[in-house]
């Protein structure tokens, strides 16, 4: 007997004998559902049996027989009322445990997410894709509910999807294409970091969603629930389909606040701040400017994250901000990286160092934070050392930037098109799926290992767009656009000056001008100036439009 928790609630086995009871007694279950029908093998005891000697250790056991292969409505309806009946926790078994499962799938489906209800069965070892449609229709089996068909499907209408479907149409203009997004706006986040600091009004950062969808292209304003990739389909919450023959996957990450207990209920309040969120950026100011005296932490998660350099780019500015007012030397500037290092690429670190000498910023590497109390101004971190050991670090602040920890959407990490990891499978160079060689991927959703930068995805929409419309013209030949994995972090280590680091896979410098015009590694005015005065425009009026100025892909054969 091979015993899966499901949830906390309930487990599933495959088939038990009468000896099996005690065990299941001595794991604190109090009740049995039996999913499998008498008489379906020859060496399984009845349910007549199994009731018997329950009832003698104080279990209850519900009869609720399903043939293999043909779970009805009705079967999930009466396995989620003899589960809301029955006294906690349950053990359901069949033959394998499988149907068990799919019942309670099928009957959670009005109640939890998809991808949670995926994710619970897949970690208990059971692949729920072949009947996801099923649960995203709330259990239903009239599912098939085609509501539209396109040549491309993008998913997601930021930066990575908005700006593929502006280089798809300026290559050919007469694509049908559909961009699923349920957003009403769209946020050029690179501009958050300014918000912060006091030089962007957050509005300049936000349009509406409507306004940056290129014309031409089909805006579906819905959330997706799941992959269907053998089917060459999507499927949206409420269970209804879009069929396509190419996909562009490109629907972000997930800043996964969640992580760090108790951050969710004092975010934007006690001195607990974030960048990374629209609304909280101008807190950002107003806390730094408020701050006279005391600690101001700025926190680092384990990688990857979106723009590595942002969680350091506002402590920057913050001491720079103080050091103007005359007061940096009242304040104790610390920063906690979850990493070992600066930052990734080592050729940019001397330059961050001589402006961590400058205001004085205590570096503390491999220090994760896990816990914070926002009224009590206390956070907790988990340090960790070469050894594999770990200790728990109290830290008190006055103000704190939290960066969260960040991971795939969970409709992406459950979904057939993941790796391992939970991000989009893809080679690196061409940007095409491992497995599904009509799926593209962009973004920060995908998995090349580079940094997840709006300029990363300024280089690979291009390399997509190439790439896509090569399959569809059947003529590619070997020909392939190649992604050399670019990205920017402009770092802001002053007001007025940025190290524009630039950089492909590898860690390998890829700077965009000539070292007689910005230095990459060393602060740059100039740079500044691109950041506040030229990038905001290259982004709306370039980028989002399919404009391609310095951005053109390399092929190769």
């Amino acid at each position: 007997m091979d015993i899966k928790q499901i949830t906390d609630h309930l487990a599933v086995s495959g088939q038990i004998t009468v000896d099996d009871l005690d065990l299941i007694k001595e794991r604190g279950f109090r009740s049995l559902i039996v999913n499998r029908p008498d008489g379906e093998g020859p060496d399984q005891p009845t349910f007549p049996e199994i009731e018997a000697a329950a009832r003698a250790k104080g279990l209850e056991a519900r009869y609720l027989p399903v043939e293999s292969g043909k779970v009805t409505d009705s079967d999930a309806r009466a396995f989620g009322k003899a589960f809301d009946e029955l006294a906690k926790p349950v053990m359901a078994y069949c033959r394998t445990g499988t149907r068990s499962a799919t019942l309670w799938a099928f009957s959670q489906a009005r109640w939890l997410p998809l991808p949670e209800i995926l994710e619970r069965a897949r970690q208990a070892g059971y692949d729920m894709s072949g009947v996801v449609r099923r649960i995203a229709g709330n259990g239903r089996t009239d599912t098939d509910n085609a509501v539209a068909s396109h040549d491309i499907v993008i998913v997601g209408g930021g930066a990575a999807g908005v700006a593929v479907a502006s280089s798809l149409l300026a290559r050919d203009p007469a694509l049908d294409i559909a961009i699923i997004d349920p957003s009403d706006v769209h946020y050029y986040q690179p501009g958050w970091t300014l918000v912060g600091a006091g030089v962007f009004d957050p509005l300049v950062t936000r349009r509406d969603m409507g306004a940056v969808i290129p014309k031409g292209v089909h805006w579906i304003k819905a959330a997706v629930a799941a992959f269907e990739p053998k089917d060459d389909a999507v499927l949206l919450e409420g269970c209804l389909v879009v069929k396509y023959k190419h996909m562009v996957v490109a629907p972000g990450l997930k800043l996964n606040w969640r992580a760090i207990e108790g951050l969710e209920e004092t975010l934007g309040r006690n001195g607990v701040t974030s960048n990374y969120r629209y609304d909280l950026a101008p807190y950002t100011w107003q806390l730094v400017k408020e701050l006279r005296s005391g600690r101001a932490v700025f926190t680092q998660p384990p990688m990857p994250i979106k723009c590595a350099g942002a969680p350091q780019k506002v402590m920057y500015l913050s001491a720079d901000h103080w050091r103007s007012k005359g007061i940096l030397e009242n304040v104790d500037v610390d920063f906690y990286n979850a990493g070992p290092v600066l930052f990734g690429v080592a050729d940019y670190v001397p330059a961050l160092m001589r402006y961590v000498e400058r205001y004085g910023i205590d570096l503390n590497f491999k220090h994760n934070l896990t816990a914070i109390d926002g009224p009590a101004k206390k956070a907790w971190f988990t340090k960790s050392d070469d050894a594999g050991g770990s200790e728990t670090v109290e830290v008190p602040f006055d103000m704190i930037h939290v960066c969260p920890p960040q991971t795939a959407p969970d409709f992406i990490r459950v979904s057939p098109l993941a790796n391992p990891a939970g991000w989009v499978d893809v080679d690196q160079g061409t940007l095409r799926h491992t497995t599904y060689a009509n799926i593209y991927s962009l973004g920060d959703v995908m998995s090349a290992p580079n940094a997840k930068t709006v300029a990363a995805a300024r280089k690979q929409a291009p390399v997509v767009a190439e790439n896509l419309l090569l399959d569809r013209s059947g003529k590619a030949n070997g020909r392939r656009a190649v992604y050399d994995g670019y990205g920017s972090c402009p770092l802001t280590v002053e007001h007025g000056k940025i190290v524009l680091a630039e950089f492909g896979y590898g860690g390998k410098r890829l700077p965009s001008f000539p070292s007689w015009l910005i230095t990459d590694t060393e602060p740059s005015r100039l740079a500044w100036f691109l950041k506040e005065r030229m990038l905001p425009p290259i982004y709306w009026q370039g980028m989002l439009k399919g404009r391609e100025t310095l951005a053109k892909p390399e092929f190769q054969n």
